[in-house]
């Protein structure tokens, strides 16, 4: 049998699971989670090469309606938009028998790239009545000539492998970019950076706005451990107060859960330390979000 290898966009508006079906794909965590849209900001590749079939995936922030306002919203609808058209195939992430318009923005957003696609129901698991999915599976079907439909459960991994079977049958031919073993395009640095944002964002989704980010300013491994400065930026000085709690033990957690994460995904020892900064006007300066790291449109 020849090689096969090709690019697979998760597309889907934010919150429908598309980071943790990725991460359950992958067998392993890439992409970082939480109940909050926006918690995916940039284009991330996760490969997994199985026998002679190398599958690329393209996890993408959320699509949004209306979130036009700042630099950085318009920055992550770019990021997903751009992606639809440069793939082999598009995996469409809905949320159960829940259809909303803006589902509709991203069908009408594959409609126009003409790229094959395959639409996944998520989170079925979570459905009370089983009874309606059927229908909703007939109605879903025919906004599209989707090339198969697949009801998942990506946290429980339900129904994954026959997706995977799925997605591979549409790959087209042709040799491997990557090496077999290598899971993902990002740096060491960037992921530890996603891990603390990760944290931060399950800890204060409701209380801090999204006006927060995360740099690496040293990445340094000595072998027996890696040592990580992170410097969180916010906006204002309220928000720093917030994010480091009363008596700073609100950052502790944070740094304390980072940390075990990337002890996990680095498979080493550890020490971090983080510190925050306010940097008024960051996301709505471009300038800015370039520094940043929020350069994957050039």
């Amino acid at each position: 049998m020849s090689e096969k290898c090709g690019y697979i966009a998760i597309v889907g508006r934010p919150n429908v699971g598309k980071s943790t079906l990725l991460n359950r794909i992958l067998g392993q965590k890439l992409s970082i989670t939480s109940r909050k849209p926006q918690t995916t900001r940039h284009q991330i590749l996760g490969m997994k090469t199985t026998g002679d079939v190398q599958a690329i995936y393209v996890d993408t922030p959320g699509l949004h309606e209306g979130y036009s306002e700042k630099a950085l919203n318009r920055y992550i609808n770019k990021v997903a938009s751009n992606t639809i058209k440069d793939v082999d195939l598009v995996v469409f992430v809905v949320d159960r028998t829940k259809w909303m318009p803006e589902d509709e923005v991203v069908l009408q957003k594959i409609i126009a790239a003409k790229v094959p696609c395959i639409l996944v129901i998520n989170k079925v698991d979570h459905l009370a009545d089983k009874s309606s999915l059927l229908p909703h599976l007939q109605e879903v079907s025919e906004k599209m000539d989707f090339l198969e439909v697949f009801p998942v459960s990506a946290k429980l991994g339900s129904n994954i492998e026959e997706l995977e079977n799925s997605i591979a049958k549409y790959l087209p031919e042709g040799m491997h970019f990557y090496d077999r073993d290598q899971f993902t395009d990002r740096s060491a640095r960037f992921l530890a950076a996603e891990l603390v944002r990760e944290k931060i964002m399950r800890q204060l989704g409701d209380e801090l706005p999204y006006s927060m980010t995360v740099e690496i300013e040293k990445f340094e491994d000595s072998g027996s451990l890696i040592t990580i400065h992170a410097l969180i930026l916010v906006e204002r000085d309220g928000q720093k107060k917030i994010l480091i709690g009363e008596k700073g033990e609100r950052i502790k957690q944070i740094g304390r859960d980072a940390r075990l994460d990337m002890e996990k995904m680095f498979d080493s020892k550890v020490m971090l330390n983080t510190w925050v900064k306010v940097k008024g006007g960051w996301a709505d300066d471009e300038r800015a979000l370039k520094s940043l790291g929020y350069n994957d449109l050039d």
